[in-house]
């Protein structure tokens, strides 16, 4: 029998995640026909589109960037249009490389998106309209769509936009 030296023996890394920073990095609201879209009796179609990005940086940062696009039209006719690329940036410890996709594009726009909620809300409200709250999203399945189309795997299956 050996001896092992405590000094030698690693504890397994529990995976932390930090969020160090959130903000805006582009947004767009447009009410083009206000205020007659304000009058629209029916509610209105939306459209809404969701991607996400990720990069390392140098300092071994990562800066996550969650997209939401909602495109609202009423009887043919556009009510509004909003935009947002909410950001954030990262501390990423204890997660093995293979894993690391998959956190930086699920579970991080998970922390990112009761932000961009809100801010999509108070702009639909700001606009006029009644707020505009997204329905929790299923990252990992939007994950899932923008690996498949990435990859060139797309059987018709499975859909890019939330």
């Amino acid at each position: 029998m050996t001896d092992l030296d405590s000094s030698t023996v690693e504890a397994p890394l529990v995976p932390q995640i930090r969020i160090l920073a959130q903000f805006i990095r582009d947004f767009s609201f447009e009410n083009p026909r206000a205020p007659d879209s304000l009058r629209a009796a029916a509610s209105p179609q939306i459209e809404l589109g969701v991607e996400m990005a990720a990069r390392g940086r140098s300092d071994g940062l990562f800066e996550v960037d969650l997209k939401l696009m909602a495109t609202a039209t009423s009887d043919g006719q556009p009510a509004f249009q909003a935009e947002l690329l909410y950001g954030g940036l990262f501390q990423i410890d204890g997660v093995p490389e293979e894993h690391l996709e998959p956190v930086l594009l699920v579970e991080c726009p998970r922390f990112l998106f009761p932000f961009a909620r809100r801010i999509i809300a108070d702009a639909t409200i700001d606009g006029g309209f009644p707020p505009f709250m997204l329905e929790p999203l299923d990252f990992a399945a939007v994950y899932a769509a923008q690996r498949a189309a990435r990859d060139g795997n797309m059987d018709g299956s499975v859909v890019g936009n939330a």
